[in-house]
């Protein structure tokens, strides 16, 4: 099984780039992992809408909840994301919106399901509608949502996403307050952290009281259980008082992980305008006890920091619809191969095949408009790589 993974993942590409073995790989090449279903939910019955009600979600029994895998866990919001359906228009220029799932975290949990690994979802939602959905959409992906709180006084939030013609993208959001940014510590499920290999976050639910208390509190007791702390700050200005308070935010909880990613422009915002194209610049963002530092550049791929390496690994080129999502897709297929074997952190061939395939998850989300249904498998990911003939 672990040749024929081998086999299919470096066929094609030449013999000075392959690794001495099998086991030399990035654990998502040695292993052939099962495919989940892609996006799709009808509406709940009411029947289920009855079921849903409540604080937690319904009894898991009988529905699958991811396989074997060592866990992830994903902790902050999930949206509904209303993207237009045609590009390079405002807001209030576009003819029509396509309903998508989303939020980072969320996005993340269904990206790693979706290659074949095992995620949970920590968050909140509200009881209403568009929760009911969510909660579906996780079902449906295989994420387990023990984890999921329902909120029976606020609305689930909505963000409004315009695409310039490039596929680069701005938000407009709905959320004064919406159910996000009201979990509560009491709500945690701190089995359910502790028993996590990676324990996954974003800078989102810091913004606001009662999620950042909570949001620490889940962090503490993953680091406190041994749990790897991953974190993507994905800096959405507009939901911060002032550019001041979202530095300092998301810096506070800085050192506490031990993989960090970022893209260029969180890199210059986080230095106050420094040029991230240089390696010395992202240095100043590296913490002692920090793993890897992946700093992500769209097309052009990924630079990646640790305490022994530096490099750059290329992208896929790819035609750009969307790109809501491709850091998280990129962070899931990080998290995917990590959650298995976290060895490979420490040898930068393999390193090097690990970011290469988060490069190609990346990329083939950016071929469909909205974050979720993008997602690719395991399978998808594999055939666009041989078929780009780049190699890492």
């Amino acid at each position: 099984m672990a040749l024929h993974a081998f086999s299919l993942c470096f066929s094609g590409v030449p013999s000075n780039n392959w690794p001495s073995s099998s086991s030399s790989c990035s654990p998502i090449f040695r292993r052939c992992l099962v495919n989940v279903s892609a996006f799709s939910s009808p509406p709940p019955t009411a029947h289920a809408r009855c079921q849903l009600k409540g604080k937690a979600f319904p009894s898991t029994e009988g529905v699958p909840q991811g396989n074997e895998s060592p866990l992830v866990v994903c902790f902050g919001e999930m949206l509904i994301d209303f993207v237009p359906t045609t590009s390079g228009l405002s807001l209030a220029e576009a003819p029509a919106f396509k309903k998508a799932p989303g939020g980072a975290p969320a996005n993340v949990a269904v990206g790693i399901a979706r290659l074949g690994g095992s995620s949970a979802f920590i968050g909140k939602v509200g009881e209403d509608e568009f929760g009911y959905m969510l909660a579906e959409i996780l079902k449906e992906n295989k994420v387990n949502s023990e984890g999921m709180r329902f909120d029976p006084g606020a609305r689930t939030a909505l963000a409004f996403v315009t695409l310039r013609s490039d596929g680069e993208r701005e938000f407009m959001f709905y959320r004064n307050p919406s159910a996000d940014m009201l979990l509560q510590e009491s709500e945690l499920d701190y089995d359910l952290i502790r028993k996590a290999k990676i324990f996954h976050y974003g800078s989102i639910s810091l913004i606001t009281e009662p999620c950042k208390s909570a949001h620490i509190a889940a962090a503490k007791a993953a680091k406190d259980a041994g749990v790897i702390l991953s974190y993507d700050p994905n800096l959405r200005l507009p939901l911060w008082e002032s550019e001041e308070s979202a530095r300092e935010g998301i810096l506070s909880i800085w050192e506490m992980a031990d993989i960090i990613k970022v893209s260029e422009e969180e890199v210059s915002f986080l230095t106050k305008g420094d040029d991230p194209s240089y390696d010395v610049v992202v240095r100043k963002l590296f913490h002692p006890k920090l793993k890897l530092l992946v700093v992500t550049q769209g097309a052009e791929g990924c630079r990646y920091f640790t305490k022994k390496f530096t490099g750059r690994v290329t992208g896929l080129k790819v035609d750009t619809v969307d790109t809501t999502g491709a850091g998280d897709a990129f962070v899931a297929g990080v998290l995917a191969q990590l959650a298995e074997d976290d060895t490979w952190l420490e040898d930068e061939k393999r390193l090097r095949g690990a970011l290469w395939f988060a490069n190609g998850c990346g990329a083939l989300t950016v071929r469909e408009r909205g974050a979720i249904p993008a997602l690719p498998t395991k399978e998808d990911v594999f055939a666009a790589i041989l078929g780009s003939g780049n190699t890492f």
